[in-house]
């Protein structure tokens, strides 16, 4: 594979660190996205199109780059190719998971289903498959930042509690046995959404659409492994769930 030229990753990187969403100059947001590719060609057409629309862009060329420039920008969003020089993208999201919930989307050569469901049980937030179109992924990408942006606590804002945890829709925070649950922004998207309708159905495409967006609603694979990850973090018996209930081929429903 090619590897980036070191002055081209230093162009990428030349503005410094950042706080997450900064303001411009007319008070409107800037988000700080690292796009981790080889391919040159790809990482140049992300650059420009991304600083184009307004964000701050960094780039590494492989995975242990990846990793220092995550630490050392805090990026908003993290566009990731899983067919790195050095390592496994999947070795790369593990890496951010251990620290981060910043959202991840892979852009990836890689058609096999089990290869996407890999990559989402590690924690990615998205998959977009190679060669993919610029607004389609720029969608994603706005996506995944409403996703992970605070937000304030609404009137109606409470704690939902249950046997095993307590869920914190004000101040977005998970409890279990006394501690701070880490959830990545996808995982809590998905929980609020069931738990501000206790005891009711949420269609597999409601879920979807609400969580990844209106361009979704057909991607069950996606519920599948997030419905998993949920109950490996809240359940006391993931096997048994008793506060998320699958019901098949139809959707899913919090039960408190």
């Amino acid at each position: 594979m090619t590897r980036q030229p070191a002055a081209e990753q230093g162009r990428h990187g030349e503005r410094g660190q950042a706080g997450r969403g900064q303001e411009d100059g007319k008070g409107r947001r800037m988000y700080r996205v690292l796009v981790v590719d080889d391919e040159p060609q790809i990482v140049r057409a992300l650059v420009i199109n991304l600083r184009a629309r307004g964000y701050e862009v960094d780039a590494a060329h492989d995975g242990a780059a990846a990793l220092r420039l995550a630490a050392a920008r805090h990026p908003d969003v993290v566009l990731l190719d899983l067919g790195l020089p050095d390592m496994d993208g999947v070795e790369v999201i593990r890496g951010l998971r251990g620290w981060t919930r910043v959202p991840v989307i892979v852009l990836s050569a890689r058609h096999a289903s089990d290869e996407k469901v890999e990559a989402l049980d590690a924690g990615a937030d998205d998959y977009v498959t190679k060669p993919f179109g610029m607004d389609e992924l720029l969608a994603r990408l706005r996506a995944a930042v409403r996703r992970a942006a605070p937000t304030g606590p609404d009137d109606d804002a409470s704690a939902v509690t249950t046997d095993t945890f307590t869920v914190d829709l004000a101040a977005r925070k998970v409890h279990r046995d006394g501690a701070d649950v880490r959830l990545t922004p996808t995982e809590w998207h998905l929980l609020e959404v069931l738990v501000r309708n206790p005891g009711r159905l949420v269609s597999q495409k409601q879920l979807l659409q609400e969580v990844w967006g209106p361009a979704y609603g057909t991607e069950s694979n996606y519920l599948r492994v997030y419905m998993a990850q949920l109950r490996r973090k809240l359940e006391a018996d993931p096997a048994r769930p008793r506060h998320f209930i699958t019901e098949p081929g139809m959707g899913y429903r919090f039960e408190a």
